[in-house]
């Protein structure tokens, strides 16, 4: 299963888009979205405007595979937990968020093991094809970001 998340504050219409092109191109079905508000609705799998915290964590936990925008929360979420993440930065530029710190962010941690960048949606397929072939040879990550990683990035972040 694939878990697709925009965080809480802003929809990601581009993000979202991309990866229902892919899963209905691969006809892969087994995604779960959560879009933000008014976001755009894709036309397969389970979509949520919202989750909360318990079935969020739930969805987390069974993915094989996290989608997401370059919030500090999914990054170290995903990292802490050895679970495989696609992600890809708004852009101040499209209007998808107030400034660039998420390209910074993204520039920043996109070479860290686990992470399976991609700078646009163009980049998008390769990134979630990679992240899928890994988690099928290995199952999912063998092994958790060390902590003096999160922990250095939770320091310099929060």
């Amino acid at each position: 299963m694939i878990f697709v998340t925009v965080g809480t504050q802003l929809s990601f219409d581009r993000l979202i888009k991309a990866i229902e092109k892919w899963a209905i191109d691969q006809n892969y079905t087994d995604c779960v979205f959560q879009v933000g508000e008014q976001g755009y609705r894709p036309k397969i799998g389970k979509v949520f405007d919202f989750i909360s915290g318990k079935e969020a964590d739930e969805y987390f936990n069974n993915a094989d595979v996290v989608i997401g925008h370059a919030g500090m929360g999914t990054i170290l979420s995903c990292l802490s937990e050895g679970k495989p993440l696609v992600v890809m930065p708004r852009l101040f530029s499209l209007s998808e968020h107030r400034n660039d710190h998420q390209l910074a962010t993204y520039m920043k941690l996109k070479e860290l093991a686990g992470l399976h960048p991609a700078d646009d949606e163009s980049m998008l397929a390769d990134a979630v094809n990679s992240a899928l072939a890994a988690t099928a040879s290995q199952g999912q990550l063998n092994h958790k970001a060390p902590p003096q990683i999160t922990d250095y990035i939770k320091k310099i972040v929060f």
